[in-house]
């Protein structure tokens, strides 16, 4: 049964007293045995009762995040502050990419109900409080090119730069399912922002494989960037002797590219 503010009882009041005093924003099993004078076991059972009712969220196993002062429902920290604090726990750095990123910079109209994270610490699919993430872990090198802002309730929200999430919308493709898509958001940008468009390149040969700059070479050579820009890619590549599909998504049939290296299957 779901607690009512008036259940909360002594214990639990003091509890709140105490991490607003000394204006905590996460506890750790351990943090309270001393403090309010409980055993580990009661205080193991303070935090999953508050917990399971909403007042406190669970971070990970033996750490909660709590909110600045008593809610008068169920408490949503939010997807920024739950991902700060997860990630200053295990000391990772990250940024929020795929389909939430897409929804950002408006490239998609689509509200996705799972945030993507690339980071360096964590893998695979989590829940905090009502709140669905999926977490990618790669290497130190494959962070980077991201807009950071702070939000009203002062917490750091990271997303990958605009060119970073459309290199990564052809890079993550099957991950995050954006072919063709993604292609129609590069021509945009390739004919309407000319700064935008020399990002996406830098992004490609600091973040993207020997396929995503053959697929993005093609791309903005139809649609007729400066040679300047398109050279960069060019001489990224190592070769172009064996080639691989434009649109991998589909079956390998077409006219072959012989520039990039693409079989033009679209």
């Amino acid at each position: 049964m779901k607690l009512k503010q008036k259940e909360l009882g002594k214990v639990a009041t003091r509890f709140f007293a105490y991490v607003q005093l000394r204006k905590m924003e996460t506890i750790e099993i351990g943090d309270l045995t001393e403090v309010l004078g409980l055993t580990a076991v009661q205080e193991q059972k303070l935090l999953y009762r508050l917990s399971r009712a909403g007042w406190i969220v669970r971070l990970r196993r033996g750490l909660y995040l709590v909110p600045s002062r008593i809610q008068a429902g169920q408490w949503s920290p939010g997807i920024y502050l739950s991902l700060q604090k997860l990630m200053e726990d295990c000391n990772g750095q990250y940024q929020i990419c795929g389909p939430s990123a897409f929804n950002y910079y408006s490239f998609s109209q689509q509200i996705p109900n799972t945030t993507y994270v690339y980071n360096n610490r964590l893998s695979g699919e989590r829940t905090i409080g009502s709140l669905e993430f999926v977490f990618i872990k790669v290497a130190d090198s494959r962070l980077g090119s991201v807009n950071t802002f702070i939000t009203p309730d002062g917490a750091n929200a990271i997303y990958s730069s605009k060119a970073r999430t459309l290199m990564d919308a052809v890079y993550d493709w099957s991950r995050f399912n954006s072919l063709p898509r993604a292609y129609e958001w590069v021509r945009g940008v390739a004919r309407n922002d000319t700064t935008l468009c020399k990002e996406l390149v830098e992004c490609c040969l600091l973040f993207g494989n020997q396929a995503t700059i053959r697929r993005v070479g093609y791309l903005l050579d139809q649609v007729e960037i400066p040679v300047k820009e398109l050279e960069k890619l060019r001489v990224s590549l190592k070769s172009v002797k064996s080639v691989i599909p434009w649109r991998p998504d589909k079956k390998a049939k077409g006219k072959v590219n012989r520039s990039w290296g693409v079989i033009v299957n679209e």
